[in-house]
């Protein structure tokens, strides 16, 4: 052996990387044979014949390795690992090799790839696998020089990230919670825009300017939501979601969404509020709104997570709870704690005339002791329903007492309270034209009273006409 013979064989055994010389001619016979049988797509032969793969790779001929091969394997020395192939070559291996396969039969000489192989004791182990066919060899393919590099670390790592990807992709599908990724990069390009025009209060700006409001929103662009959102807003899949966003963000989510903006421009990079979405459908969605800037995407707004609780029933909860205290529950009028505050507040702020009229249920205890509390009641709501036709959105009605009823007439003066005693005298006689027994009549009285008068005094006024009004219908009856 020459000297430079001598050097490149210490350069072999010695290398830093695994090493091995294969012989892969047997295999080489093989495909020349399954040629002259009519093979031409290798893939659809292995296809139907897997066993082709373990077949091929029982051809391969291991010449000789060196000393790093036979630490990744953790074999003593050469004659264990030769005798030792199927072993090492087995289970996971055969995904790679059949790529080598259909690389050799399109007349690859290279070929590189990542797979498993097998220690002497039996672990698996994740190689970069790479073999040249040397020249003079291209026609025989007896000498092919593979390397192969253990990536065992770095492949576990991309596993435990995989893992820990696969893990959070799992917490974000299935919260409980209706959870967004979005992209504001263009909102924030809009607010470059418009801070490069000199704009520095954008609260102020947006009461000007309402439609940048709409723009921004329009802008906003859906990267990704769980399957909770889907639900909630009754969307059959992301892109029916995607499609149809402008019936969910609209109406009134301009104004909690203007407040959001200017938290962002003014460099809060989160936000929580309450406001109102609709789903697909059209329905109404009470939502407790929490948004985070992605950590890396505070200068560009790319990632934003939206988290969206359903706080519907909530509010319709609270809702309720604020209708039983400022409504009589069997009429649906307001109740008499609503109209003393409305009184209150119309003594300390008021510039217009206001025309308060009573109005008290007449014979409401004889119905009760002769035809029973039921017809009482029913006697009551159909005063209610009478006084609700009779006056506009703007006037206040309420049941202020068992048979007691109030009304405010918001800048109504003497005619406007004499019209609204004729409706109602009209309304009360087509009552009972149709209802029949036990008949409606109401003993009414106004007064009116002008800017800077406490309300009591006309109130006083129009108790003492309804009951002189009440004393003519006791004559009368």
């Amino acid at each position: 052996m020459s000297e430079e013979e001598r050097h490149f064989e210490m350069l072999f055994e010695y290398a830093p990387i695994a090493l091995m010389e294969q012989d892969f001619s047997a295999i080489r016979q093989r495909f020349e044979a399954l040629r002259a049988e009519g093979v031409n797509d290798l893939e659809a032969f292995l296809q139907n014949h897997p066993e082709e793969i373990d077949r091929c790779m029982g051809f391969i001929r291991v010449v000789r390795v060196n000393q790093h091969t036979l630490k990744m394997y953790g074999v003593p020395d050469r004659e264990t690992f030769l005798s030792n192939l199927p072993h090492f070559f087995r289970d996971d291996m055969r995904r790679h090799f059949r790529e080598e396969l259909l690389a050799l039969w399109q007349g690859a000489l290279t070929w590189s790839g990542e797979g498993i192989n097998y220690t002497l004791q039996g672990n698996p182990f994740d190689v970069l696998l790479s073999w040249r066919i040397l020249p003079g060899a291209e026609e025989t393919w007896q000498e092919v020089l593979v390397s192969l590099e253990d990536i065992t670390a770095r492949r576990n790592a991309e596993r435990a990230l995989e893992a820990s990807a696969n893990r959070l992709r799992g917490l974000f599908e299935n919260s409980p919670i209706s959870l967004w990724e979005e992209d504001y990069s263009q909102i924030k390009a809009i607010f470059n825009d418009l801070r490069s025009q000199g704009v520095e209060d954008l609260r102020d700006y947006l009461v000007e300017h309402p439609e940048v409001v709409t723009a921004c929103m329009q802008k906003i662009r859906v990267l990704e939501v769980n399957r909770k959102t889907l639900e909630l807003f009754g969307a059959s899949s992301v892109d029916d979601l995607r499609a149809h966003v402008d019936r969910i963000f609209r109406d009134e989510m301009r104004e909690h969404f203007a407040r959001e903006l200017v938290h962002l421009w003014e460099g809060e990079l989160s936000y929580e509020a309450e406001g109102i979405n609709y789903t697909l459908q059209g329905e109404p969605l009470y939502v407790h709104l929490h948004l985070s800037v992605y950590p890396g995407s505070e200068e560009t707004f790319e990632r934003v997570l939206v988290a969206l609780e359903d706080v519907t029933s909530r509010h319709k909860a609270e809702e309720y709870l604020r209708y039983l205290g400022t409504h009589d529950v069997m009429t649906g009028l307001y109740n008499r704690a609503h109209f003393q505050d409305e009184m209150k507040r119309l003594n300390e702020h008021r510039s217009v005339p206001v025309t308060l009229l009573m109005a008290d249920l007449d014979r409401l205890k004889l119905v009760n002791d002769t035809l029973g509390h039921d017809e009482g009641d029913k006697l009551i709501r159909c005063a209610a329903e009478v006084l609700k036709a009779a006056f506009g959105a703007n006037d206040l009605v309420a049941r202020i007492g068992g048979d007691e009823f109030a009304v405010l007439m918001m800048n109504a003066g003497e005619q406007d309270g004499r019209e609204a005693i004729a409706r109602l005298e009209t309304l009360i006689r087509l009552n009972n034209r149709f209802y029949g027994e036990p008949r409606l009549s109401l003993s009414m009285g106004f007064s009116v009273s002008q800017p800077g008068e406490n309300l009591e005094l006309a109130m006083r006024r129009a108790d003492t006409e309804m009951y002189r009004n009440k004393r003519e219908h006791h004559h009368e009856g």
